[in-house]
């Protein structure tokens, strides 16, 4: 039998391969496999080799299926991913993806906010565990989701509710980017938002508070891959 080491990687852009997904992978003895649906790339079924999913961010509406089919490709990726009880993170977009398919509505607040920049977000009582204390994230969305029903709770912001939720044992999504490196924000933003849009913060405070959260950020989501991507063969 195959060794069960492939961690698939659903990708919504070119971004160089430097997000911390990625290198926690190569450090802890999973092979990163990086699959673009929106350029053509099949996900079919999951193997024997494959381990979990990381269903990335994005500038996709995910219930245009119209517009763009790619995405039922995707979500049965993620049902069948759930089906075979892998483990599955969703980011951004991707955790949207992971509510929509639960039957949560998805789509922009009635006043169009916006994150774009670095945000506090607190823990539910549920999610303690998850998130014992309020900490600073990335963010860079204007959609968000509601909490589907039989979904654990586990976070919130000051401008959105729904930050993080749970699904079973080990579906998570979550609305922030813990990924995302302070090279690969600088990439965001130069092409982020105007600072006109409600809820964007202007570039000195982002570029401050990146600074400021970064590590802490980075402590966090390395300590939460190895609870959920833990690699038994490691």
């Amino acid at each position: 039998m195959s060794k069960k080491n492939e961690l698939i990687l659903v990708r919504h852009s070119k971004e160089p391969a430097d997000d911390r997904v990625f290198t926690f992978a190569r450090l802890n003895g999973l092979i990163p496999v990086e699959k673009f649906p929106f350029q053509g790339d099949l996900l079919g079924e999951p193997t024997e080799r494959t381990f979990g999913t990381v269903i990335y961010g994005g500038q996709f509406s995910v219930f245009e299926n119209d517009k763009y089919p790619f995405l039922r490709e995707e979500a049965n990726w993620i049902s069948s991913c759930m089906e075979a009880n892998l483990p599955i993170l969703g980011l951004c977009q991707g955790a949207q993806q992971i509510a929509q398919l639960l039957g949560a509505k998805v789509g922009p607040t009635e006043d169009n906010r916006h994150e774009f920049g670095y945000y506090e977000v607190t823990p539910t009582s549920e999610g303690l565990d998850f998130l014992s204390e309020p900490k600073f994230f990335t963010q860079a969305h204007f959609h968000t989701f509601e909490i589907p029903k039989g979904v654990v709770h586990l976070a919130r912001s000051k401008g959105f509710e729904n930050q993080a939720f749970q699904y079973g044992k080990n579906v998570f999504g979550l609305q922030y980017h813990p990924e995302c490196t302070i090279e690969g924000f600088r990439r965001w933003q130069s092409n982020s938002p105007s600072v006109s849009c409600l809820g964007v913060q202007s570039l000195q405070k982002q570029t401050s508070l990146m600074m400021k959260h970064d590590a802490s950020q980075a402590a966090w989501f390395y300590n939460f891959m190895s609870k959920l991507f833990a690699n038994p063969a490691k």
